[in-house]
């Protein structure tokens, strides 16, 4: 999915790096990325409940049902514990938060997306030859609606962080 979230104030971020590597502030730069790590985990937490709890409604069966499905593997608890946080304190200073697609089966790539937008559309029990195509449908958009909640909290807390920062280095 390529709708991560940054945190990013480059310029203050940028020049507080720099002032931390001119200082050799170790201890003080591993406390802003533990305090930056922990302004971020609500809001992958709070995207992971959403995810878990997701209604997704069929559109309805029309035909006999094929068989057991033949994929056993929980959809949406996958997708919540593919949701990560990234945080930086050198070049590209700031936090991310996003599905890593590493931790996701291939067929299952782009069904965050698909979902966010408030559709999935795939094979029927996962057959392509067997029985069409059928939609289901989510309450859209569960990751916009989280992440513009989290945002204004996330964005305050850096900026605390920073301050915080700055005048340890003075």
């Amino acid at each position: 999915m390529t709708r991560d979230v940054r945190i990013l104030n480059t310029g203050s971020l940028l020049e507080l790096s720099r002032r931390l590597r001119a200082a050799g502030g170790e201890n003080i730069r591993n406390s802003m990325h533990r305090r930056i790590r922990r302004a971020a985990e609500p809001l992958r937490d709070d995207l992971q409940d959403r995810m878990r709890g997701l209604n997704i409604r069929s559109q309805g069966r029309r035909t006999r049902p094929g068989g057991p499905s033949p994929n056993t593997r929980p959809l949406r608890e996958t997708i919540a514990a593919a949701i990560r946080i990234s945080v930086r304190t050198g070049n590209g200073l700031g936090a991310t938060v996003w599905i890593d697609r590493g931790r996701l089966p291939r067929d299952l790539w782009g069904v965050p997306g698909q979902l966010n937008e408030g559709r999935l559309r795939h094979p029927t029990f996962g057959n392509k030859s067997r029985g069409g195509w059928v939609n289901q449908y989510a309450s859209p958009p569960w990751w916009d609606t989280v992440v513009r909640q989290h945002r204004p909290r996330m964005e305050q807390e850096v900026a605390r962080v920073l301050d915080d920062v700055r005048r340890r280095l003075e």
